[in-house]
């Protein structure tokens, strides 16, 4: 037998599955909590198996529950483009494309290849956000974003993708460090000096967190900060080293009194990609900027 989904009780579901409590969902979405508890009870009734579940650390989705939550993630994402899509194309425009991206691209040339995008296009309207690797493709297999500018190492298995621009890992350190004067160095020796981590559990660290185990050794940061902007100014005042892109540190070079060493090993140059789902789940507008972006790099890259 078919089942007609109703959009509000899948919000209200996912509500429930995110919140982890009737009550709180309920908050969330401005209704009484026996009402959210009513439709939990109809739309279990209505699909014939149990979709949520009560335990120690409050209420959560079976594995029935959480493959539900996941389309009606991708349905809901889809139905928000559709009216966002039909109101822009109502006042002349041509759709938003949303953008996820990483801190390095848009601490890059992200933002100035996609002003020569919508130069180009001026029709086109964006959304643009910073995100993490695995949340960036989680969103985009989702139907949650459009497109996203991530690392080419993530997992991007059922997406399609086209090439971007590279970036290069360096060491960061102060003027006065040993290595300041060196032209290069190898990731491993500078694992003899104190680090600065910049946005732990980031997939950057957990890269190097790696290496530095095939190296043998351990990546134990001395300072933990959440921006390029922070490392940039510990590493000034000789607290540690850095290991950052080189294209983000620019704005800071001739700033403070610090050195940007290159790293010499083979993974230290990096590949971002634009990444987005199959046809027929991607906009032509996305399409546009997708292929206005690989375009930017290539030209680049010349």
């Amino acid at each position: 037998m078919r089942i007609d989904f109703d959009p509000i009780t899948l919000r209200l579901f996912l509500a429930v599955c995110e919140e982890g409590s009737i009550v709180r969902a309920a908050d969330r979405m401005s209704i009484v909590p026996s009402a959210v508890s009513k439709r939990m009870a109809a739309l279990e009734d209505d699909v014939g198996i149990e979709l949520l579940q009560r335990g120690a650390g409050g209420m959560g989705p079976t594995e029935a529950g959480q493959a539900l939550a996941r389309q009606a993630r991708e349905v809901l994402a889809g139905m928000d483009r559709m009216h966002t899509t039909m109101r822009d194309m109502a006042t002349g425009g041509a759709g938003t494309v949303r953008i996820l991206a990483s801190l390095a691209a848009l601490s890059h040339r992200l933002p100035a290849d996609i002003a020569a995008v919508l130069g180009k296009h001026p029709a086109l309207k964006l959304s643009l956000r910073e995100a993490s690797s695995s949340e960036m493709v989680r969103q985009v297999k989702e139907g949650a974003a459009d497109l996203a500018v991530c690392w080419d190492v993530a997992d991007l298995t059922g997406l399609r993708s086209v090439p971007y621009r590279p970036d290069h890992a360096c060491a960061l350190v102060s003027r006065g460090h040993p290595l300041s004067r060196r032209k290069s160095v190898p990731f491993a020796e500078t694992l003899g000096y104190d680090h600065v981590s910049a946005m732990p559990g980031s997939m950057m660290e957990t890269m190097l967190r790696r290496h530095a185990a095939v190296a043998g050794k351990t990546l134990q940061p001395r300072i933990e900060v959440e921006s390029f902007e922070g490392v940039a100014h510990v590493v000034a005042a000789d607290l540690g080293i850095g290991i950052l892109p080189r294209e983000v540190l620019r704005p800071w070079v001739d700033a403070l009194p610090i050195r940007v060493i290159p790293l010499s090993d083979e993974w230290a140059t990096r590949r971002f990609v634009v990444c987005f789902r199959t046809e027929p789940y991607v906009s032509r507008a996305a399409q546009i900027v997708a292929e206005g972006l690989r375009l930017a790099a290539t030209i680049a890259a010349e």
